[in-house]
């Protein structure tokens, strides 16, 4: 996909299962800041004082649902939409007045926005071309960027007849040969299917480390971005919800939203005393230290341990969904509202049976109050 913003320059973790990444990155200078950039579209403020960074040869995901502000967000760091207050810097340089196609950023939209008329080595070259690179640079960069994605003698075939995998590979390829400062991705993955989605999402982060990109994308998938992302940061209404490493974000929720949009179902309300929770559930243990008083309460389902019935708190297997070699269980407490747990494949009890559910300090986080 061409850089300078022109046309055409994920995996399964089930809620309850710990991303595969989440080791905080050693610290890098930001190549990119955002500092209360707000956008209006009549009243409503579609992003709200939003600031934001992203280190040199990171990958930061934007994630959040529809209407979130991530579209928006991409926008205006590529100087597609400008913003009514706040400050967009580049490389330590204020991006106000810089139009799009000095930024030296490349875009990568969803839908891939091939050129039909051109073959792939022609899609691949077309920034390159923009920017009146040599022939012989062109070519060879070409070569090179088709043989990384995993598309080698590619170059002469019609983008008609490629799946959307390769596609996807041809539009990557795209965007990396200007050489673009930030990479940015718009749902980079959203048409594919989920096992395909699941294989390029490992592919790309490592190809965004071996090369060193900067990177910065928005999905509304959160096991996509937890597996791509080095840094998370969750939007709602325009606003930032969370920032964190993928492990941080799903270790502590900063609140019920972040919760249940992450998948968790668990939550509930308790009252915290030390050490304790008083909840439907009965007693649960809290972490030390945790905020007293009424509170929202979410438990993980990996951290409701399955026990004999009456050894914990009784419950009927209502369902049973399989994920693999891992197994959630949709539990009927006899008091308080349904319970989700995760269990392995070989320990899963069978539709019907009657189990106890015991819970750990660890897995069960007191959520920030006002949600």
């Amino acid at each position: 996909m061409p850089s300078d913003t022109t046309p055409g320059t994920a995996p399964g973790t089930a809620a309850g299962s710990p991303p595969g990444t989440g080791e905080a990155p050693a610290a890098r200078p930001a190549l990119l800041r955002l500092d209360g950039v707000t956008v209006r579209f009549g009243d409503r403020a579609v992003l709200d004082a939003v600031d934001l960074e992203v280190p040199e040869r990171r990958t930061v995901c934007v994630l959040g649902p529809s209407g979130s502000g991530k579209s928006t967000l991409l926008r205006v760091v590529a100087g597609l939409q400008r913003p009514d207050a706040g400050r967009v810097t580049l490389a330590g340089r204020d991006q106000a007045g810089v139009p799009a196609h000095r930024r030296g950023v490349g875009l990568m939209f969803q839908d891939h926005q091939l050129f039909p008329q051109r073959d792939v080595g022609g899609n691949v070259a077309f920034g390159l071309r923009m920017r009146k690179v040599p022939r012989a640079e062109t070519e060879r960069r070409v070569a090179g960027l088709l043989d990384l994605v995993g598309l080698p003698d590619a170059g002469r075939r019609a983008v008609s007849s490629l799946s959307g995998g390769e596609q996807q590979r041809v539009a990557l390829a795209r965007a990396l040969a200007p050489e673009p400062q930030l990479l940015m991705l718009d749902e980079p993955l959203g048409q594919l299917d989920r096992t395909l989605r699941e294989r390029l999402v490992v592919e790309l982060r490592e190809l965004f480390r071996r090369l060193g990109t900067t990177v910065l994308a928005v999905t509304h998938d959160q096991s996509e971005a937890f597996a791509l992302a080095d840094r998370v940061v969750v939007m709602r209404e325009g606003r930032v919800a969370q920032t964190g490493t993928p492990l941080e974000v799903w270790r502590r929720p900063a609140s019920e939203f972040v919760a249940r949009f992450l998948g968790f179902d668990n939550v509930i309300e308790g009252l915290v005393r030390d050490g304790t929770a008083d909840t439907p559930w009965g007693r649960l243990p809290v972490e030390p230290g945790s905020a007293r008083g009424t509170r929202r309460l979410l438990v993980r389902p990996t951290g409701v341990r399955l026990v004999p019935a009456a050894d914990g708190l009784r419950c009927t297997v209502a369902a049973r969904t399989f994920r693999g070699d891992q197994v959630s269980l949709l539990l009927r407490p006899v008091t308080g509202p349904p319970l989700e747990a995760s269990c392995a494949l070989r320990d899963a009890p069978e539709t019907g049976t009657e189990v106890g559910a015991a819970f750990t300090a660890e897995d069960v986080v007191v959520l920030a109050a006002g949600e």
